[in-house]
């Protein structure tokens, strides 16, 4: 090899080299093309698929898996129907799958990155196969639904740190440029010490796919999982997170212990499972701050969802996004319209973390504020005070002894004073 012709060969797998450093992982594609996984084909999977697909040039949908391949084939025909993504889909017969072991199928298919966005129940299960198989991963929110579930989460997170792979939780309020700027003015002592703040997520009903009598419990249950704790964790855990991941950021701390009231005055027909319909919970912190928590899903009823923060120099209100101190000058961040999505930056910080190597991983804190959730949800269905202790080292596991097509039991539904959480 003469000098010129050795220098040239350098010069160029050096080139090489530094492409490859800005891609952690091993694309498939020879032009830096990120193929993407879906697993949970629902609306929420297909809005994370649709927001991954704009957030970067080169990114591709290649597989996806659903439990029920009717599910798979709308979310497929409307993601092809979007005008911002034409092009970016690619999902041939052979890389859709379906039934329990769909997500296995989709990792092994030579993704790069996964979107995790099937019921709750399955969060711990297929993030570990993911970031075991080299995944970078968006992982939906909350990201378990027992205790068991949240150690998981939590041991593999440590493992995505291991490995350098990027784990974004879907807490999304906390990629919400109006709530950062918020946040930043609490942190900086703008009211004072959070002493106590009051969220609320009070609602009206939610969906049921009915019955079919050709359907087995087992897909009974899985077509109306919102309804079996086993799969969405009750709604305090499924939706009313959201609020506990935004106090878990505020007070920049965990809870020591929560008591809690809760029923189901409406949801009395056996098609709604064994889950609640209202909740009341207070969590309590070292230093004697409070956390004030209220959801509530019930139609004819007025509907708040809130986060009001209060300090020892003042106050905010978090979704309106101001702060007013006791003295002095009030903030407030003014027309958030034209913020971008915290949806969309959510994959657009992921993605280019991946392309950067300064890789996102939330996986930890989206863990403790999913049991701080937990944690509530257990004082109330059994009337007892919960210490975080006692939440997170429970052995507490919902998931059914096997994921099959057939007979599956149906809880009672929790009752304070005889129910009982180990």
């Amino acid at each position: 090899m003469s000098d010129t012709t050795r220098r040239a060969f350098i010069q160029t797998s050096a080139a090489t080299a530094a492409t490859a450093s800005l891609l952690p992982g091993a694309f498939a594609a020879g032009d830096g093309t990120l193929k993407v996984g879906l697993i949970g084909c629902g609306n929420r999977g297909t809005g994370a698929a649709r927001e991954a697909l704009q957030s970067d040039p080169k990114v591709k949908l290649v597989a996806m898996a659903d439990a029920f391949m009717d599910r798979l084939e709308d979310s497929l025909n409307n993601l092809n129907g979007i005008k911002s993504i034409a092009g970016k889909v690619d999902v041939p017969k052979e890389r859709r799958f379906d039934g329990f072991d769909g997500y296995k199928k989709v990792i092994e298919s030579d993704v790069d990155v996964v979107l995790l966005t099937t019921p709750p129940g399955f969060r711990p299960l297929h993030l570990e196969a993911a970031i075991k198989a080299g995944k970078h991963v968006f992982c939906e929110k909350p990201v378990a639904v027992d205790a068991a579930g949240v150690r998981s989460v939590i041991a593999t997170s440590k493992l995505a740190k291991e490995k350098n792979l990027s784990l974004c939780s879907g807490f999304c309020y906390r990629y919400d440029l109006a709530k950062r700027e918020t946040v930043k003015r609490i942190h900086s002592g703008m009211i004072g010490d959070v002493a106590a703040m009051h969220i609320t997520y009070l609602t009206g009903s939610i969906w049921h796919r009915g019955n079919d009598p050709k359907w087995s419990p087992m897909e009974f249950q899985m077509r109306n999982w919102y309804y079996y704790t086993w799969l969405s964790g009750d709604f305090i855990v499924e939706q009313h997170c959201h609020n506990f991941d935004k106090a878990h950021w505020v007070f920049g701390k965990l809870p020591v212990s929560a008591t809690a009231v809760g029923g189901r005055q409406v949801r009395r027909d056996p098609k709604f499972g064994y889950v609640y319909d209202h909740f009341g919970a207070t969590l309590e912190y070292e230093n004697g701050a409070k956390l004030f928590s209220f959801c509530r899903q019930t139609d004819g009823c007025d509907g708040d969802v809130n986060d009001h923060i209060m300090g020892t120099k003042g106050s905010a209100q978090l979704m309106d996004h101001t702060v007013t101190p006791t003295e002095g000058k009030g903030w407030a961040f003014g027309s958030a319209s034209k913020v971008r999505s915290m949806y969309q930056v959510e994959h657009d910080e992921l993605f280019a973390g991946i392309r950067s190597g300064k890789h996102i991983n939330d996986g930890e804190s989206a863990a403790h504020s999913t049991l701080m959730a937990i944690m509530a949800r257990e004082a109330a269905y059994t009337g007892k005070k919960i210490t975080w202790a006692d939440a997170l080292n429970a052995k507490q596991n919902l998931s059914p002894k096997e994921y099959a097509w057939g007979p599956i039991a149906t809880p009672l539904v929790p009752m304070p004073g005889t129910y009982r959480f180990s």
